[in-house]
C-alpha cells in the first residue's frame, strides 16, 4: 500500500533532509568556497557551545574556524585544540602543556623527560628535555634552560610574569619548547608557545584578538 503524502509529512520530510549534517569535506578547508563553508557551519556550532573557552571562542565562529584548521593540521579534536590555543596579540599560541602533549603524542619519541640541572649548594640551575626517537632509538637532548638564560632574557622582569612564583612549571615549559624547536618542529605548525609570547611581551592585558567572517 502506497503511503499517501500530505502537505504536513511533506514538510517534515523536507525538514529531516535539510537537518541531515554534512560530511566535512576532506582536504584544506580553504581550498574551496564549499569546504569553507562546511568548516564555518562547524565553526558556528563550536561558538555556541559553554565547553569551548569564552573569552576567545564562545560566539566567536570565526576563531573557532581557525581552532578547526589548527585541528585538521595536527590531528587534534577541534575541543583539544580550542582549550590549548590562545590568541595573544593577535598571535595563535599553544599552551606549554600542549607542546608537550603533541611531542607524545606524535608517535616519534618516548615520553618526554625533563633532567633537572643542580648548583654545586644543590638549587636548580635548569631544566633541559630530551626523549628516545623511536625509529633510531638514539636520545635526543635538547638545549637547557638555564637561570642565567632567564635573567638575561629579562623573561623573569616583563609584567606578571611566573618565573618567579611558579619556576619548575615554567622551566618545563620553555624545555618542551626547546626540544620541538631543536627535533621535531612541525608539531606545533610553526606556532610559538602562550609562554614564549608572554614572556617577550608581559603577562597583564595581553589582548585576546578576535575576526570577523560572514559566509
Amino acid at each position: 500500500m502506497d503511503e499517501v503524502k500530505t502537505p504536513e509529512t511533506e514538510e517534515a520530510l523536507t525538514t529531516a533532509q535539510q537537518a541531515q549534517p554534512v560530511a566535512p569535506v576532506s582536504g584544506n578547508i580553504w581550498g574551496s568556497m564549499e569546504a569553507m563553508k562546511v568548516a564555518y557551519n562547524m565553526a558556528k556550532v563550536l561558538s555556541t557551545s559553554t565547553l569551548v573557552p569564552k573569552d576567545q571562542y564562545q560566539g566567536n565562529p570565526a576563531n573557532c574556524l581557525i581552532a578547526l584548521e589548527m585541528a585538521q593540521r595536527t590531528g587534534f579534536s577541534p575541543l583539544h585544540v580550542m582549550q590549548n590555543l590562545y590568541i595573544i596579540q593577535g598571535k595563535p599560541s599553544w599552551s606549554g602543556q600542549f607542546c608537550a602533549a603533541a611531542i607524545n603524542a606524535c608517535g616519534k619519541f618516548s615520553p618526554l623527560e625533563y633532567v633537572q640541572l643542580l648548583e654545586d649548594d644543590g638549587t636548580t640551575k635548569g631544566y633541559y628535555a630530551q626523549a628516545t626517537r623511536l625509529a633510531t632509538g638514539k636520545l635526543c637532548v635538547a638545549s637547557p634552560v638555564t637561570w642565567d638564560m632567564v635573567k638575561k632574557e629579562g623573561w623573569d622582569k616583563k609584567s606578571g610574569s611566573k618565573w618567579l612564583s611558579m619556576p619548575d612549571l615554567m622551566f618545563h615549559y620553555r624545555a618542551a619548547a626547546f626540544f620541538v624547536r631543536e627535533f621535531c618542529p612541525e608539531v606545533l605548525c610553526g606556532l610559538q608557545t602562550a609562554e614564549e609570547v608572554q614572556d617577550v611581551r608581559g603577562w597583564e592585558k595581553q589582548a585576546v584578538q578576535t575576526i570577523s567572517l560572514e559566509l
